[in-house]
């Protein structure tokens, strides 16, 4: 992954329990990088460790972990990261969820070695959709529905997401069921 993911994680620990906890952190990880460059690769087996290590050190299960980073994902860290490719990625939460495909081609212009998740959308209604996900990293729904809430308050839509369908349970592909309240335009 991008140090782009390990900077962002590195942020919202600093921001929530300090630059010590953050040392700690990455000390229980066995990572020995002092300072994560945003657009350089890393082995995926790094950012698993420090979420291992977050998840131990801040005593706060995995899958919590990586929603909060979701949410903290949408949140802070893309509008800083690519704002311009956020807001041009539609009006309501459903449009963005709907150009998700070409948003992600447009954020690897940036990352030309980003290896993407693959998301599609089916089951499109006033109020909901069903998001497809595929991705080679496993293990990471729970930061998807953090993505889905913090797009939900980007887009000031009360949101409702289902994880419907997992990879755990033998499918090969995770399904969320996205709902909101008001109606969005499709």
């Amino acid at each position: 992954m991008y140090g782009l993911v390990n900077k962002a994680l590195e942020e919202m620990v600093v921001s929530e329990r300090g630059a010590q906890t953050w040392e700690r952190i990455k000390s229980e990880a066995g990572v020995d990088v002092e300072m994560f460059l945003t657009n350089e690769a890393y082995p995926d087996d790094v950012t698993y460790a420090l979420a291992g290590a977050a998840s131990r050190v801040l005593d706060v299960p995995v899958p919590e972990l990586l929603e909060r980073f979701g949410v903290h994902w949408v949140t802070k860290t893309a509008p800083q990261g690519y704002g311009q490719l956020m807001d041009s990625g539609g009006r309501t939460l459903a449009e963005f969820l709907k150009n998700l495909p070409a948003f992600h081609t447009r954020v690897g212009l940036i990352f030309p070695h980003l290896q993407p998740p693959v998301f599609s959308v089916s089951d499109v209604t006033e109020r909901s959709l069903r998001l497809h996900y595929r991705s080679h990293r496993p293990g990471l729904a729970p930061f998807v529905v953090g993505l889905l809430q913090g797009l939900g308050r980007r887009f000031g839509t009360a949101v409702r997401v289902t994880h419907a369908v997992g990879r755990e349970s033998g499918a090969d592909h995770d399904e969320f069921l996205v709902q909101w309240e008001a109606p969005a335009a499709t």
